[in-house]
């Protein structure tokens, strides 16, 4: 139901200029490489307020040189991907989740409030335009990006009075090798967030800032960071990953643990389902608490731990098997893939994603 209390663009008000020269479609790429033919546009003002939605053919922006959203980060972003199914119907997976998490960062980001209900219908138009690009195969998918910038044309740190929001799709393959895990380098010289910081929002400066580490965990051999906070060294999150825990707790219980929502982990939708997921299973402990590093070392020379992977809509589910930490090259178990949990949670979600299982987690954009 959209919200009428909030000054927002209508999906009703909504244009469509189709391109006249449509893209060769390729096979499915790399992630984040190759676009679709058309983009959603949605210009504000503070002056006059929401303008009406635009899907266009995808083109550059023209922003002005001195744009905040340039020179001081004023932007967000999101990302959700739609599904061919085996029955050929296009879904996607919890948007309405996404939609809130984007609210919370342009709340975050002084950028102006919208109908979360009205740009979900604007952005299943959009994909409902471009399905073709949307593969016919697992685990392929269409990447849906949707992005609030400020384009304020002055210097200087403060509220923006204009604004764009856009979405624009692109082919998505696999994120990583689905078939090894991955390793990561901890270092606590670096942090991704801090307390009364932005690490629960979506935005790019998040991102921007993690680049420098990366290539510095490269040089010690692994793919990604595992970035630690506080003097305890509290595992946060794996590059840009929720993580997961699955292992024999301090009490000896079998327990499936995650860092909490404390405003430095970024509200995975995929982390979240996994939470519900599992606690619908009843099989063991699933809780959201801190794990520190000296607990993961201990549990590992105790051989307690079962399983550590990561969560995200890129990558949706990805194994871990090496820690780089003090010197020491950890290795995490990996078990026989037909009894493994990530394979098990991941085989769960793709189902219902693809629609192999009904469920009311899928929002369904049209029939192919």
């Amino acid at each position: 139901m959209a919200d009428d209390s909030i000054p927002s663009f209508k999906a009703a008000d909504l244009a469509v200029q189709l391109s006249s020269t449509l893209k060769t479609k390729p096979e499915v790429s790399s992630f984040g490489t190759v676009f679709t033919d058309h983009m959603l546009t949605i210009e504000w003002s503070e002056t006059e307020g929401w303008q009406a939605p635009l899907i266009k053919p995808l083109g550059n922006l023209s922003v002005h040189p001195a744009c905040s959203s340039l020179h001081y980060g004023i932007q967000l972003f999101e990302g959700l991907k739609a599904y061919r199914g085996d029955d050929n119907q296009v879904r996607l997976f919890r948007p309405m989740l996404n939609m809130n998490r984007m609210a919370n960062s342009a709340r975050r980001a002084c950028l102006p409030a919208f109908d979360h209900s009205e740009l979900l219908e604007c952005i299943r138009r959009l994909v409902e335009i471009d399905q073709d690009w949307i593969p016919h195969s697992d685990p392929a998918s269409l990447y849906i990006r949707p992005t609030f910038i400020s384009t304020e044309p002055s210097l200087g740190v403060k509220k923006p009075c204009r604004a764009l929001l856009y979405v624009i799709l692109c082919q998505a393959g696999s994120y990583f090798n689905k078939t090894a895990a991955i390793s990561l380098w901890a270092d606590p010289k670096y942090t991704r967030a801090w307390k009364g910081g932005t690490g629960d929002c979506k935005i790019g400066g998040n991102y921007g800032c993690s680049l420098f580490a990366q290539y510095e965990a490269v040089d010690y051999g692994c793919q990604q960071v595992l970035w630690l906070y506080g003097e305890d060294h509290q595992i946060t999150e794996a590059g840009t990953m929720n993580i997961f825990l699955h292992w024999i707790n301090e009490d000896g219980e079998a327990e499936l643990a995650t860092p909490p929502l404390d405003g430095i982990i970024l509200p995975g939708i995929t982390r979240q389902s996994i939470l519900e997921l599992t606690k619908k299973w009843g099989e063991f402990k699933v809780t959201e608490r801190y794990l520190t590093m000296g607990q993961l070392c201990s549990a590992l020379k105790e051989q307690r731990v079962k399983e550590l992977f990561g969560s995200g809509t890129a990558c949706m589910i990805c194994p871990i098997g090496h820690i780089i930490y003090q010197g020491q090259n950890l290795h995490i178990p990996c078990h026989d893939e037909n009894s493994q949990l990530t394979s098990r949670i991941s085989k769960e979600l793709t189902d219902i994603q693809y629609g192999r299982t009904p469920s009311d987690w899928t929002f369904l954009v049209s029939q192919g």
